[in-house]
């Protein structure tokens, strides 16, 4: 996630526009691979016990067990994320480089919301996505893909 950010930015900067379509043609390699990865990730993850993907959309203590209409599973959402992320590197969108790397950055950072989300809180997750990326949780659901946002809105209630 790292060296898509610094590339894309580093392509985004590059007034030469050979040697910034050079630069969206290195990070090619790099997109497609991370979606793979998170693919496999998710494969794997889906073994995981329902009970224990949980995540509270309520922030008490123990609320995903005692109110378990209070939550949602994350084997779902990493199914949601991996769709978005597969679906924002796949060249059957036809995005311009510049659009790709704006859709795909969204889908890794609200991937990296949830993340956050199940293992502290939602209240937290927001926070670490605003310092780190200086971007809100409201800006990042904007930007995902039509439908991450909506598969994501229903499982959330967000």
């Amino acid at each position: 996630m790292e060296e898509l950010a610094q590339g894309y930015l580093r392509a985004l900067g590059e007034n030469d526009p050979q040697r910034r379509e050079q630069i969206w043609s290195l990070l090619a390699g790099s997109e497609n691979a991370i979606a793979d990865q998170f693919t496999r990730f998710t494969s794997e993850f889906s073994r995981v016990d329902e009970t224990a993907a949980r995540v509270s959309k309520i922030a008490l203590p123990w609320a995903a067990r005692l109110f378990p209409r209070a939550a949602f599973d994350l084997r779902e959402a990493f199914r949601i994320h991996s769709r978005g992320i597969a679906d924002a590197v796949s060249p059957a969108e036809q995005r311009s480089p510049r659009d790709k790397a704006f859709t795909l950055s969204a889908e890794l950072f609200l991937m990296q919301h949830t993340c956050h989300w199940f293992c502290r809180s939602r209240t937290v997750a927001s926070a670490r996505l605003l310092k780190r990326h200086q971007v809100s949780h409201a800006q990042v659901l904007a930007a995902v893909s039509p439908a991450t946002r909506r598969a994501y809105a229903e499982m959330t209630g967000i």
